[in-house]
């Protein structure tokens, strides 16, 4: 008994050592692994270390929610025009669910054609080299601080629904050439066609710091792929963007235009589908919704009484009434009551006051 009762004890005694040797090593341990941490930093707190890449991908909800988001930050900065009576609407009463639809899909099948006709899908690094570009280059770093936190921030978010838009119109135009289908050609042609989803590259974006310059009084800056050269066309500021329309260019004249973002630093081209024919010594007038562009010359000798109502919402044209119309005429001027556009031909113009007229061989700001 004396003997098995010194077995069990020595036995429970080796335990209890072998207890403590191994708490004494696990409290080592933990010393050691904590001492570099933050201390008020509990196990409860700590968050898992992210993987260094990380692949991601948005519904095409979860774009329109987005593209609405940026539209109505847009929206709050156009210039509701001093003579219209009636109070400013919502962004959703002048740009509709389908809409918005619309637009997203336009920026999904550009990234799709990049990839899939001229094999030069959009990587990872051009994307944040995108953002990086808007940071820096912005000429309304306020509105552009107020569309990345919209966006809440999120580099990934902005460079999908921000920068990809801008990038893809910018890389197809590039590509586009002479003897090649017309873009706005190619985009009625797929109109049937699902753009695909788009999955992001495995890669981790950076939000990058915007700058506080802005515009500079009395300089000039050269603006990043304008439209093709022209003079004798007009241009309007809708409170967001500068819309150029139309003019003299190097083939004769143009019924093709850009919108100009500072916010972005970016051009996007105004669709051609339903536009008013090719003409030059047109007016423009904004109306807060729409430009209107009225009457001109097609050829230098003949002149004309149409036009078109352009809106920058939904990258569309619907025809004025020639019912009515005033004689066909050019270089007169026109101005916005607040509910009709009304035209002064030139005679009578020249008669109130001198207009001179520059020609410009590329586009800038200042």
């Amino acid at each position: 008994m004396k003997t098995k009762s010194k077995t069990c004890a020595y036995t429970i005694r080796s335990t209890a050592l072998t207890v403590v040797f191994l708490l004494a090593i696990v409290g080592f341990a933990s010393a050691f692994y904590f001492s570099g941490r933050d201390p008020g930093l509990s196990w409860r707190s700590a968050k898992p270390l992210k993987a260094a890449t990380q692949t991601k991908a948005l519904t095409f909800a979860e774009r329109v929610a987005y593209q609405r988001t940026i539209e109505e930050v847009y929206w709050r900065h156009r210039i509701w025009t001093k003579e219209r009576l009636d109070p400013k609407p919502s962004v959703d009463a002048v740009m509709s669910q389908a809409q918005l639809e619309n637009k997203v899909t336009d920026y999904l099948r550009n990234s799709q054609a990049l990839e899939d006709y001229w094999q030069r899908p959009i990587t990872a690094e051009q994307l944040q080299a995108e953002m990086d570009r808007m940071a820096q280059h912005t000429k309304q770093p306020e509105v552009l601080r107020e569309l990345f936190e919209a966006l809440g921030n999120d580099p990934f978010v902005i460079v999908e629904c921000l920068a990809r838009p801008v990038l893809s119109e910018r890389l197809i135009r590039n590509f586009y050439g002479p003897g090649k289908e017309p873009l706005d050609s190619s985009r009625a042609r797929g109109e049937k066609q699902t753009p695909k989803l788009i999955v992001a590259a495995t890669a981790n974006y950076t939000l990058p710091t915007i700058g506080t310059g802005g515009c500079i009084d009395d300089t000039w800056t050269a603006t990043a792929g304008p439209p093709d050269r022209r003079d004798s066309h007009t241009a309007v500021w809708t409170g967001s963007e500068m819309i150029v329309w139309g003019g003299f260019g190097d083939t004769g004249t143009l019924n093709t235009g850009g919108r100009y973002n500072p916010t972005t630093d970016s051009w996007t081209a105004t669709s051609i589908i339903n536009a008013p024919t090719a003409r030059a010594r047109h007016t423009a007038v904004w109306t807060g919704t729409e430009m209107i562009v009225w009457g001109g010359t097609p050829d230098n000798v003949n002149s004309l009484n149409t036009g078109g109502r352009y809106n920058p919402s939904t990258d569309s044209w619907t025809a004025t009434s020639t019912a009515n119309a005033p004689t066909a005429r050019e270089q007169h001027t026109a101005v916005w009551t607040g509910t009709k556009h009304r035209q002064l031909d030139r005679y009578e113009h020249r008669q109130r006051a001198h207009c001179p007229r520059a020609a410009h061989g590329s586009f800038g700001r200042q």
